[in-house]
């Protein structure tokens, strides 16, 4: 079948490495792609966020699945937009609904829906330019360090951890008066949960669920996961303080109840679901959701990922994910990012990486680059 793959990092460069492995992928598509998925399927210059291009491309190119990466599109409501057309229901889009989409698109719904049904995570109370004097007094009397959130998608930059009341103060005021956009609109305040974090990625046709490799992400640019925060340096999985025990924690308090809850309030969703964990002295609480694969965890998890990936997109759009059983190599992978010094603050552009061709017993996957000629490559070494 022809493909159409949206995104262009290196969660997405991964996703096309393991669909074309797929029998059952004649063609892939990737809009817009990077200089690594290239080399795999056809990049084409779409945005994923221009739906009605989208909707051209693929029915002039008799595209019979698409794949959504990123979550802007999903919390947009591409799904909505597909289901809302006679000539695009018809074809399979894996990613969730729009309503399902607000597990990631607002802070303070996917709070709500975890209280809703019995969720572990972290107390919280909400504000917004109105109530701002009643948060800057809940602020006086909280718990130190104090957790702030923007509401809605902010990059990966909208969580703020403040060490002091007076600090928590001005940086509601910032949050609140737009500094994150639109996104920090209304702000979040969280208590702060001290443990060790881990990610456990789970896919569902809204009444069936399979549970993915887990992995954890390390964000620190230095050695010894020192250094700066950036969007994520390396990822690791399986996660070895991830026992038995603690599965059985994860998916009697967390995963089932958030697929039985979904599936009670009548929200569409048929696609990934991206928990992210922290034992708090061995209890799993959940710090987020994402509607879609984390990044760079994706790198981690799809190499371990002995299914056929097509397949079982098959299985989720059909609603007949109960039927497979998911396949796990038991080897360790891990992902390392090469990156220009400096990074993430100032850092010289434009460096070509070469050599590629010389590595070997490993893979390599290439993240999302500002402009053609500014190369930043990833690696992923497996077992």
């Amino acid at each position: 079948m022809n493909i159409l793959l949206l995104g262009s990092g290196g969660r997405e460069h991964a996703f096309a490495w393991k669909i074309t492995q797929s029998k059952r992928c004649s063609k892939l598509y990737i809009a817009p792609g990077n200089a690594g998925t290239s080399a795999l399927g056809q990049n084409v210059p779409i945005s994923p966020l221009d739906f009605s291009a989208l909707e051209k491309f693929v029915l002039e190119n008799q595209i019979e699945m698409v794949v959504v990466g990123p979550e802007e599109p999903l919390v947009r409501g591409i799904w909505d937009y597909f289901q809302e057309r006679a000539q695009l229901k018809k074809i399979p889009l894996i990613g969730p609904s729009k309503a399902g989409a607000m597990l990631e698109g607002s802070k303070a719904w996917s709070k709500k829906f975890m209280l809703r049904h019995n969720i572990p995570t972290a107390g919280y109370q909400e504000f917004t330019s109105e109530t701002l004097e009643a948060g800057l007094a809940y602020l006086k009397n909280h718990a130190l360090p104090i957790v702030l959130k923007a509401d809605g998608l902010a990059a990966g930059k909208g969580v703020v951890i403040c060490q002091s009341n007076a600090e928590a103060a001005v940086e509601m005021r910032e949050m609140l008066g737009g500094k994150f956009g639109t996104a920090s609109a209304r702000v979040v305040v969280e208590e702060f949960l001290e443990g060790i974090e881990f990610s456990v990625f789970v896919m569902t046709d809204g009444k069936n669920y399979k549970i993915l490799p887990e992995a954890k992400d390390y964000k620190r640019i230095g050695e010894g996961d020192t250094g700066p925060n950036t969007g994520g340096m390396g990822a690791v999985s399986p996660v070895p303080f991830v026992d038995a025990a603690m599965w059985t924690k994860v998916e009697e308090r967390v995963i089932r109840p958030t697929v039985e809850g979904l599936k009670k309030e009548k929200i569409p969703y048929n696609g990934f679901i991206f928990i992210g964990f922290i034992s708090v002295r061995g209890e799993p609480f959940v710090i987020e959701y994402n509607c879609r694969m984390g990044d760079p965890e994706t790198e981690v998890v799809l190499p371990r990922l002995k299914n056929d990936l097509v397949s079982l997109f098959g299985h989720c759009a059909a609603g007949s994910l109960g039927r497979v059983k998911i396949r796990t190599d038991k080897r360790t992978a891990t992902t390392v990012f090469l990156v220009s010094g400096g990074y993430p603050g100032e850092y010289e552009k434009g460096k070509v990486i070469s050599g590629l061709d010389k590595v070997k017993g490993a893979l390599l996957f290439t993240p999302e680059l500002p402009q053609p000629k500014e190369e930043i490559a990833s690696a992923l070494a497996v077992g």
